[in-house]
């Protein structure tokens, strides 16, 4: 009886997850279709200056943000978990509170706070005979607004690892006479590896697919420029190529991911591992740290905010009329509420499956959910208009479209 139900679980989780990966393959089987089309011009297109460059231009931009973000997030995570810093549970929360902020919307407060004319610091110097600052368009201000709004990625999920150390590790390092220091280094930090690099997963893959911060900041991106020929071009085909080539690029990333995948266990789930890890003593080290959170917060958090609620303020101050948004807001919750309930119930039962049923298929499987992560929004976004226009043209711009593309 107990065979035939896990057996019937099975079947249906395993029906379920071919769904779910015909769902998440179809972008990238429709756009291969259309690139295909092309002929000849597909390969001299991917191989030409310009599209090299807005290759590099990415994979660098992913490089950075993914550095910067490890600087930030594993000693953030580090000094909430393991360190006597001073309000620990607040800054815990603090500190993965820029996750919530869109980096569109990020983007536009660092812009108001640091562009070279105009912004709230230029004019704060302008007494000064300073009526220009450095320019944050192009690399400085994407790399800067990408990162703030990213790092909460590598924050939480180092967290969630150093706090399912066994604490047990430690202590046999301990007895064999290493100090806290060369603990910390030899053997906290690497058990947090895989903790780490799924961290760096989600923030490259972020940074890939991002389009608002590129767009603001005027830097060339892959999602940047797939844009700008989607809009300017009468032929769709080039927009079609570079999604294409950008989904290639980010199957590369998880192949490599998954191929440099350490195959030891690094998580213990035993008695030892439900015992709290021995708490760090920051002495003389406890005020940088505090300056340090508060520094992140400064620039990730409290400055967007505070330029948003500036600028809402002299707005209305200014006799702007106060907008009417009660649509806007019932819409964006009505449909992230749906997408919300899809996606859960979705990935509750594929976790189940990866977890329960491990086999060559899941493991495809749970590629293919990373690669709907990575997908930028404009390639899911053409893909599926392009595809609704021709072939299903009741879909198309409907509600069950848009939370498809969503989910």
């Amino acid at each position: 009886m107990l065979g035939n139900t896990r057996t019937g679980v099975f079947s249906f989780l395993f029906i379920f997850g071919l769904i779910i990966g015909g769902c998440m393959i179809f972008p990238i089987i429709y756009l291969g279709s259309v690139a295909s089309e092309i002929g000849w011009e597909f390969s001299e297109f991917i191989i030409s200056y310009k599209t090299l460059s807005i290759l590099i231009n990415s994979i660098l931009l992913a490089v950075s943000v993914t550095t910067l973000s490890i600087l930030i997030g594993v000693p953030a995570a580090f000094l909430t978990v393991r360190t006597d810093l001073y309000a620990r549970k607040f800054w815990t929360i603090a500190l993965a509170l820029p996750l919530s902020i869109p980096s569109f919307v990020g983007s536009l407060a660092i812009i108001a706070t640091l562009a070279p004319r105009g912004s709230i610091i230029q004019n704060l110097l302008a007494p000064l005979g300073i009526d220009k600052l450095p320019s944050i368009y192009g690399w400085p201000g994407t790399i800067l607004a990408l990162t703030l709004f990213t790092y909460p990625y590598i924050l939480l999920t180092t967290r969630a690892g150093l706090r399912g150390m066994d604490p047990a590790l430690e202590e046999t390092a301990r007895t064999l006479g290493l100090s806290i220091r060369s603990v910390i280094r030899r053997v906290t930090i690497p058990y947090t590896y895989p903790s780490i690099a799924a961290g760096c997963l989600l923030v490259s893959f972020y940074t890939l697919s991002d389009f608002g911060t590129p767009s603001l900041m005027r830097f060339n991106s892959l999602t940047r420029v797939i844009y700008i020929e989607y809009l300017s071009a009468y032929d769709r085909s080039g927009a079609s190529i570079l999604s294409f080539f950008l989904i290639l690029v980010i199957m590369a990333i998880l192949y490599i991911e998954y191929r440099s995948r350490s195959k030891s266990k690094y998580y213990n789930t035993g008695l030892g591992s439900s015992r709290r890890l021995p708490i760090v003593e920051l002495g003389p080290w406890k005020w940088p740290a505090q300056i340090f959170c508060v520094t992140i917060i400064s620039f990730g958090l409290i400055i967007p905010l505070g330029v948003m609620i500036y600028w809402f303020i002299r707005g209305i101050s200014s006799g702007e009329p106060f907008p009417i948004i009660g649509e806007l807001i019932f819409n964006t919750v009505f449909i992230s509420g749906l997408a919300t309930l899809v996606v859960i119930s979705s990935s509750l039962a594929v976790a189940l499956f990866i977890v329960k049923f491990p086999n060559k298929f899941s493991v495809v499987l749970e590629r293919l959910i990373y690669l709907g992560f990575a997908m930028p929004g404009i390639v899911i976004a053409l893909s599926l208009v392009s595809f609704g226009s021709r072939y299903v043209p009741g879909l198309y711009q409907s509600l069950g479209m848009l939370v498809f593309a969503y989910t």
